[in-house]
């Protein structure tokens, strides 16, 4: 069965976790529909915190495949919703 999936992750240290996170991301391009990525900045500063967000279509071995990637980095928290 094909799902959907909204994945939301926030790194908590951009200088330190974007690479990593984006070699991942890279690697299971084939089942992200549309990567969204931002984070604050003013004329005084840029945050180190980042978000992306995640729409995954495939099958379900494949997300897992990647949660797991992406479970594996340290300095980022993950959330999903998945439809059916």
């Amino acid at each position: 069965m094909i799902q959907t999936v909204v994945i939301g992750i926030l790194i908590k240290d951009r200088i330190k976790e974007a690479n990593r996170t984006l070699r991942v991301l890279s690697a299971h391009a084939d089942i992200i529909s549309t990567r969204l990525g931002f984070h604050e900045v003013t004329e005084m500063v840029c945050s180190r915190v980042g978000f992306i967000l995640l729409h995954i279509k495939g099958a379900p071995g494949k997300c897992e495949k990647l949660m797991e990637e992406l479970n594996a980095i340290g300095g980022i928290a993950i959330q999903t919703m998945t439809f059916e």
